[in-house]
């Protein structure tokens, strides 16, 4: 595909790298059903185009890589509509896992939510100095649902797992580092030229060792995965039965505080 064929991303080739570039920030680069169908898209175009030896997703604007799911398009989804939804943003994350190229982040300011699970996906990821991760879904009444969950317990323990799931605070760039949630953390104007040197270095390896050294690390990490990102994605989806979804997500988008019932 052309790569001023999209209308939610942007796409350019630098050497042997393509650019990913998230394009909607009037709403932190948030992502709706036609930005991850374009992602997949030119994702899948770089995995066959064999002059490109790496992927790197940014976002476009000053302040966010992306802010995850586009909230006013999930809020009155029902548990039906909201699984066949989310397992777009699986199925995303699960082509970047399984793409046989090195998929770098170059991650500032904003990355909470589903930034955060895109991250997660990646094999790199640099952040600037004002890079804010952080699985935040908890906050609106409802949990990640498209494998965070599961790559957190797999890479950082139960522990730390439950404790970023399960209080929704934010992370900085340095503790992301720290956490072993990011590569790097540079000063902000610093991140692309580091991503680029980054997929540089990557482009000068051998491609098929590349490969193959990406997939025996996803393969030896779990052999489980995939049905442990099934049941996260279908407790997303029942979340959306309940009360307290409904109004975390009016909350959010009210710039309230939520009250919840537990119902």
């Amino acid at each position: 595909m052309s790569e001023d064929a999209f209308s939610t991303i942007s796409v350019e080739t630098v050497r042997s790298s393509r650019w990913i570039v998230l394009n909607r920030p009037r709403v932190h680069n948030a992502m709706n059903s036609v930005c991850i169908r374009e992602c997949r898209t030119a994702v899948a175009d770089a995995s066959e185009d064999s002059s490109i030896r790496s992927i790197v997703f940014a976002g476009a604007g000053e302040r966010a890589f992306t802010a995850g799911a586009d909230i006013s398009e999930l809020k009155d989804m029902t548990s039906e509509r909201v699984l066949r939804y989310n397992r777009q943003w699986l199925n995303l994350f699960r082509d970047i896992e399984l793409c046989r190229k090195p998929v770098i982040a170059a991650v500032k300011g904003w990355a909470t939510g589903g930034g955060t699970e895109l991250s997660l996906a990646c094999d790199f990821v640099v952040c600037a100095d004002d890079a804010r991760f952080g699985l935040s879904e908890i906050n609106i009444g409802v949990i990640p649902g498209a494998g965070a969950a599961i790559r957190l317990t797999r890479w950082l323990g139960r522990l730390k797992a439950k404790e970023i799931l399960m209080l929704g605070r934010h992370i900085s760039g340095t503790e992301a580092v720290s956490l072993q949630l990011a590569n790097q953390c540079v000063g902000r104007s610093d991140l692309l030229s580091t991503a680029q040197a980054l997929a540089d270095e990557l482009g000068a390896k051998a491609p098929l060792a590349l490969a193959a050294a990406k997939a025996s690390v996803n393969v030896g990490s779990d052999p489980g995965f995939d049905a442990g990102l099934e049941y996260e994605l279908q407790e997303f989806a029942r979340l959306f039965y309940t009360q307290d979804q409904k109004e975390g997500m009016r909350a959010f988008l009210e710039k309230r505080t939520a009250i919840y019932q537990g119902k």
